[in-house]
């Protein structure tokens, strides 16, 4: 078995009206290129992860429209929340409209004697910030009424979901010969500078952790993540890999 991973579908077969060609070329006809890329890939027998930013629906019923079109793709898919998931409500309530090839993990973990998968959307922190390497881009179609959070809401919601970090990690299998961590917002610094997260990955010997959320990379921008202190960071952000799912083992 192959693991896969790609974050940030940004799926709009519910929504066309938020699809993300608005963003530009580099994201033009970006659902086909997402099928035929994973298709190409793909085995059934394969492992896909998918870490947030899944579709653009606001319920779960709506979302049921791209979570059937994952479902079709090859392979078993586990994802977790991103932070544009608004249609991901009450663990109860998205597993009614899950289909039979996806999980969904919250505050869980997947297990199996050879691998155990585990994650948390986590959030903002003032530890790092990505600002040095993308070529931020205002979405023309955002609500200019949104209320941007202050930086005490923001900590708190990044301590909340540290919090969720450990209690998935906490029921990870500690004996597993291959442990990965999936998180939507990148756990550290695109210059593996030490944060709290990978504090904690450390303490429980990820292998893995692979991550989305930023996008529009500068085209010289330097070199992304990496290993640090024996655990690899692998940005998998859908724009990122050109729509292609990334071998990560």
């Amino acid at each position: 078995m192959n693991i896969w991973a790609i974050a940030d579908l940004h799926l709009s077969l519910s929504c066309p009206e938020k699809t993300m060609e608005v963003f530009g070329d580099s994201w033009s006809n970006y659902i086909q290129r997402i099928k035929e890329n994973w298709s190409q890939s793909v085995k059934d027998d394969d492992l896909v992860l998918i870490p947030g930013d899944i579709t653009w629906a606001s319920t779960p019923e709506q979302a049921e429209i791209d979570l059937i079109w994952i479902d079709q793709l090859p392979g078993t898919k586990i994802m977790i929340r991103g932070n544009h998931d608004n249609w991901w409500g009450s663990l109860a309530k998205i597993q009614k409209v899950l289909p039979k090839s996806i999980l969904a993990l919250q505050n869980d973990a997947w297990n199996t004697e050879e691998i155990s998968v585990g994650g948390s959307r986590l959030w903002d922190s003032s530890e790092y910030n990505s600002s040095d390497v993308v070529d931020f881009k205002v979405n023309p179609k955002a609500n200019p009424k949104t209320p941007v959070l202050t930086k005490e809401q923001n900590e708190h919601l990044y301590q909340r979901e540290l919090h969720r970090l450990e209690l998935s990690l906490q029921k990870m299998n500690q004996d597993s010969k291959l442990k990965i961590v999936m998180t939507h917002y990148p756990p550290l610094s695109y210059d593996l500078k030490a944060s709290k997260v990978h504090t904690l990955l450390k303490k429980y010997q990820i292998n893995i952790c692979v991550f989305g959320h930023i996008h529009n990379i500068k085209p010289d921008h330097p070199t992304l993540f990496g290993i640090k202190e024996g655990i690899s960071y692998q940005l998998v952000a859908a724009d990122f890999l050109q729509f292609k799912p990334l071998k990560v083992k």
